[in-house]
């Protein structure tokens, strides 16, 4: 009897610290070092770290902190990793945590936190403590929406402060671009 082929899963990578802060890294360089490690079929989706791969389907937390080291030690600085499958990805793009109409205002967008874990029922009242008729947030799983009314910049609200309340590390990506990750990536596994 052969040996049976590992069945593999389609992953999509969100990497903070890349591009921003004085850390650049080509995509073709990210996309190499993903390749380093094993890993199929590696894209990136635009320049903000997004990398879409393939993997043996095997347990997301000790593949994010397997990816983190190697990035650690490759980059020389800290790249927290948020593993999503691409059927994840999907049910996050189409989640609905405010109404159209809200998203719809002017200068409104709607932001995606991808975390680690499920924040506790505690730390989402810390973070609803924030709510302003500018941000409003809503926790699902291991994700935060943050709806922010106008420019982010013109927000008292910040991504560092997101972190620093939620007590770990964290993420954010634009709405528009999760839908564009998992209109392309999403139908394939």
């Amino acid at each position: 009897m052969g040996l049976q082929p590992t069945a593999t899963e389609l992953y999509i990578a969100f990497l903070r610290a890349i591009n921003v802060g004085g850390h650049n890294v080509k995509m073709d360089d990210l996309r190499k070092l993903f390749e380093s490690l094993g890993f199929q079929k590696v894209e990136t989706f635009i320049a903000s770290g997004n990398v879409i791969f393939e993997a043996p389907a095997e347990n997301v937390q000790s593949l994010e902190k397997q990816i983190g080291s190697f990035l650690h030690k490759s980059l020389g600085y800290q790249v927290p990793t948020f593993i999503r499958s691409a059927s994840e990805l999907v049910k996050i793009a189409n989640y609905q945590p405010f109404p159209i109409a809200e998203r719809a205002e002017e200068d409104a967008s709607l932001y995606i936190a991808f975390l680690p874990a499920p924040p506790s029922d505690q730390v989402q009242q810390k973070l609803m403590d924030f709510r302003t008729p500018i941000d409003e947030f809503h926790v699902h799983g291991r994700e935060i929406y943050w709806l922010c009314r106008t420019r982010m910049s013109e927000s008292a609200f910040s991504g560092g402060l997101l972190e620093k309340t939620i007590g770990m590390p964290a993420t954010l990506r634009n709405s528009t671009t999760v839908r564009k990750l998992a209109a392309k990536y999403g139908g394939t596994s």
